[in-house]
C-alpha cells in the first residue's frame, strides 16, 4: 500500500511527472484524431464532380449577375422587420452618437422593433 500522507519528494515528482505524461499524450492522441478528421473531410470536399457527357457543344458561360457596389462610405445594406425607415434611421442615429463614431464606421444588419408584449 502506497503512504500518500507521508511521500517522499522523488516519489511525489514520479507521480507528477506520470501524471503529465498521461495528459500529454492524451492531447497528443487528440491532436492527431482532429488532424485526420481534418484530413478526411477536406478529402470530401475536393473530390471533383464527374463531368457530364459531351452531348451539347459547348456554350459560352453566363456572365455572373453584377453585384452593385455601394457608394463611397456606406457600410452596406441592412433589412427592417415591422420598423420605418425614419425610426431606423432615428435608432442609427443615436447609436452612432452613443458610440462616438461616424455612422459610415457602423454595420447594421437589420433593425426590429420590439413591441411591449414581446419583452
Amino acid at each position: 500500500m502506497i503512504d500518500l500522507v507521508n511521500i517522499s519528494v522523488p516519489n511525489a515528482a514520479g507521480y507528477a511527472l506520470l501524471g503529465y505524461l498521461v495528459v500529454f499524450l492524451g492531447l497528443v492522441m487528440l491532436m492527431l484524431v482532429i488532424f485526420l478528421m481534418g484530413r478526411i473531410m477536406t478529402r470530401k470536399k475536393a473530390a471533383p464532380a464527374p463531368a457530364p457527357a459531351a452531348a451539347a457543344p459547348a456554350a459560352a458561360p453566363a456572365a455572373p449577375p453584377v453585384k452593385a457596389d455601394p457608394a463611397p462610405g456606406t457600410a452596406g445594406e441592412f433589412k427592417l422587420y415591422d420598423t420605418d425607415p425614419r425610426a431606423a434611421a432615428m435608432c442609427m442615429a443615436i447609436v452612432a452618437d452613443t458610440l462616438g463614431k461616424p455612422l459610415n464606421e457602423l454595420r447594421f444588419i437589420s433593425i426590429r422593433e420590439v413591441k411591449e408584449d414581446e419583452v
